[in-house]
């Protein structure tokens, strides 16, 4: 998704976000993410505005009071957190772990593998199909990207052939690399 995303290219529109609008995606959040609850003051503060970035492709980026990019959506699809975010607060998603040797692939944008996921080096969180996780890294502390699952973890085991889970945002991509919003 952020594979070839230019900030300059790809921003149409900046707009700080009515009261009832952040409102209604702190309430999503919050649906979407149960372990936030403690924490969605810090991540959200009710004192700072925030912004609302719309992107070609139909995308939009949430961003803080500061500029920095915190959530991002594709049409009215689920609310993804960024990598910077989770990074801050690993507990947000479940992780799924690949081996070292899918770690370049992964960097590079591919989606993830079921043999990445089933191999030795590989963990794996019990998820259903479609449900977003943080790809981590054996060896590694924090998360290399964000994907969204394909199958579940009974499929990807019993399969063990095929896309796994889709990279949806993956270190020094496009939305990784973009500076603060002003």
């Amino acid at each position: 998704m952020f594979k070839k995303f230019d900030e300059k290219e790809s921003v149409s529109n900046v707009n700080v976000a009515k009261s009832s609008v952040v409102k209604g995606i702190r309430n999503q959040i919050l649906e979407q993410y149960q372990h936030v609850e403690d924490y969605v003051d810090q991540i959200l503060p009710k004192k700072e505005a925030l912004k609302v970035v719309k992107c070609h492709d139909h995308i939009e980026l949430y961003c803080a009071g500061s500029g920095e990019v915190l959530f991002f959506r594709q049409r009215e699809g689920p609310i993804y957190p960024t990598l910077k975010l989770l990074h801050r607060f690993p507990f947000i998603l479940p992780h799924m772990q690949v081996d070292k040797g899918a770690i370049r692939f992964v960097l590079s944008g591919a989606n993830i593998m079921c043999p990445g996921l089933t191999s030795p080096g590989a963990q794996m969180t019990k998820v259903g199909k479609d449900q977003m996780v943080a790809i981590m890294a054996e060896g590694k502390q924090h998360a290399l990207a964000i994907g969204l699952t394909k199958l579940s973890t009974e499929e990807i085991l019993s399969k063990n052939k095929g896309i796994g889970v889709d990279n949806i945002h993956f270190l020094n991509d496009g939305l990784w690399a973009m500076k603060g919003i002003k």
